[in-house]
């Protein structure tokens, strides 16, 4: 996300609450300015101990120099002070998810639905809640990344967004439309992602052959859940998920995620997807009765629902799911689409601001052309100032890159 934003602005300078990334190349030379966050102890590994000061912290970067300002928020970017004279616009992937409509689901898997320690975690989520919903209104535009988070964003701002789905790099990812006889997951093992749920439905049916690639903290219930017919890859390079991606007749998916990069990457590979039907992959898989399928739903996340949408999948007629039309489905996807929809957007809304910033003189026809009633491209980028998202773990199913700069979704899965 932050490489395709600071290829629309290739002058902006940089913000972050945290920034230790390892690989800078996207950053194509630009320094990082860094909160105080950064010094602390611990920071690089344990940076989400100090959650209850990342509001002050984003709050301190001084960006009044900047005519505009583009955000990346998870959670707190889209924070930072700013002024009348400023447009900011702020790419929302969430309201904070943990803090509202997630709440108890959230508590419940970190162990935290009683006791001392829940009353102090509940909290500090009312007061991130309470600040999440006053820093909204600091944001000039609002864009979303799927319908579904539009409707959150409505929901718990009460304010409009525009639909920009995020980048995904469909360009280095190829079609293959001969498949092998297994199913395919891949995602950092987190609870949410439910692939205890997959492993457990396919452990009951052993004529079903599921490959997992994919590390983290529920490895070992994983693990113990595993049938013979179930292989755990754990952590993979890309390579490796890309041939899977490709060779794979049907890639599973079952979390509520807010757009989900994986289900676009597998059809991207030509591999239809079988998801959990709720969340942003309802606007990314086209189920029947579209007239070009690229894949099913399950109504519910259980082993029970997966296994019957499994069960209607495998009888659907040879060719029901297209390879190519499963790619022509991802492709609606790619960088390009995103650069072009988010500089439409900035430029827009910088347009808007000058006309509001107009003098009356300015105004008068007989008067010259103010000189800010056109701004040029090149104008609107050199004055952009880029505010990225805490830095977090890369997760080989979101991106291609070994190591990438890490976001705040990480901080709604920690608590």
């Amino acid at each position: 996300m932050l490489a395709q934003m600071i290829e629309c602005f290739p002058q902006a300078d940089i913000f972050s609450l945290v920034d230790f990334l390892e690989d800078r190349s996207c950053l194509h030379g630009r320094p990082v300015h860094t909160s105080f966050i950064q010094k602390l102890p611990r920071a690089k590994t344990k940076y989400r101990a100090y959650l209850p000061l990342f509001p002050l912290a984003i709050e301190q970067f001084d960006l009044s120099d900047y005519d505009v300002i583009l955000s990346s928020s998870y959670a707190v970017a889209k924070g930072v002070l700013n002024g009348p004279d400023q447009l900011h616009v702020s790419y929302v992937h969430s309201p904070v998810r943990y803090a509202w409509d997630l709440q108890h689901q959230y508590l419940n898997e970190a162990g935290l639905a009683r006791g001392f320690k829940s009353l102090l975690a509940r909290t500090l989520l009312h007061y991130i809640r309470n600040w999440d919903a006053r820093s909204a209104n600091g944001v000039d535009l609002i864009a979303a990344n799927s319908r579904f988070i539009a409707r959150r964003i409505q929901k718990v701002y009460r304010r409009e967004s525009t639909v920009i789905y995020p980048p995904v790099d469909v360009d280095h990812l190829n079609l293959c439309t001969v498949k092998d006889d297994f199913y395919l997951t891949a995602s950092r093992m987190v609870p949410y992602k439910r692939i205890d749920m997959i492993v457990d439905a396919f452990s009951r049916t052993p004529e079903r052959r599921l490959v997992v690639i994919g590390d983290g903290p529920e490895m070992a219930k994983i693990r113990a859940l595993a049938g013979p017919n179930v292989t755990l890859l754990g952590y993979q390079p890309f390579n490796v998920l890309h041939d899977h991606l490709q060779r794979a007749k049907g890639f599973v998916f079952a979390a509520e995620e807010d757009f989900g990069i994986s289900p676009v990457e597998a059809q991207a590979c030509g591999t239809p997807v079988i998801a959990y039907g709720k969340g942003g992959v309802r606007e990314s898989v086209r189920a029947a009765p579209h007239p070009y399928p690229t894949g099913m739903f399950f109504d519910t996340q259980t082993p029970e629902a997966l296994l019957a949408t499994l069960a209607l999948f495998e009888t659907m007629p040879l060719g029901t799911f297209d390879a190519k039309a499963c790619r022509a489905n991802a492709q609606r996807f790619g960088a390009e689409r995103f650069r072009s929809a988010l500089l439409e957007l900035v430029e827009e809304g910088h347009r808007e601001l000058q006309a509001q910033r107009a003098t009356p003189a300015d105004e008068d026809s007989s008067l010259p052309t103010s000189e800010h009633s056109v701004v040029p491209a090149q104008t609107l980028i050199e004055a952009a100032c880029a505010v990225s998202s805490v830095p977090d773990t890369y997760e080989n199913t979101e991106s291609k890159d070994s190591l990438g700069l890490r976001t705040e979704a990480e901080l709604a899965r920690a608590l």
